[in-house]
């Protein structure tokens, strides 16, 4: 057994796409054709507008934000909620009182058969 740290002090700042006040875990091998990460938000942080680089789930684990697409009004998520973005679908994230969530990207997901759907679908 082997124990890790993923604290958000230990994380990979991201900036690109103005993002602020945005941290990553990133878990992800170079030849894989899946990754998954876990974020941190901080209070009154964006993750700026920019396209699913593949399918992308985003599954909130505490705190609560907003999520919108381009072009898109801001819509509320909390924990318990996962977002999924098609590749291209160009998104963004973003908090006022902090967040933390988990990240799977990948060509084979298929969240609405593992998930329950409670919003429709835009």
């Amino acid at each position: 057994m082997k124990i890790y740290e993923f604290t958000k002090e230990s994380g990979k700042t991201i900036t690109r796409f103005n993002s602020s006040g945005v941290t990553i875990h990133p878990l992800l091998k170079p030849d894989s054709p899946f990754q998954i990460g876990y974020f941190y938000l901080e209070a009154k942080s964006v993750l700026g507008m920019h396209p699913a680089m593949c399918d992308q789930v985003l599954m909130i684990t505490s705190g609560n934000g907003w999520v919108r697409v381009k072009d898109g009004e801001k819509r509320p998520v909390k924990a318990g909620m996962a977002v999924y973005w098609s590749e291209g679908e160009e998104h963004e994230s973003g908090t006022e009182t902090g967040m933390t969530a988990i990240v799977a990207e990948g060509s084979d997901l298929d969240p609405k058969r593992f998930l329950s759907s409670f919003q429709p679908e835009d």
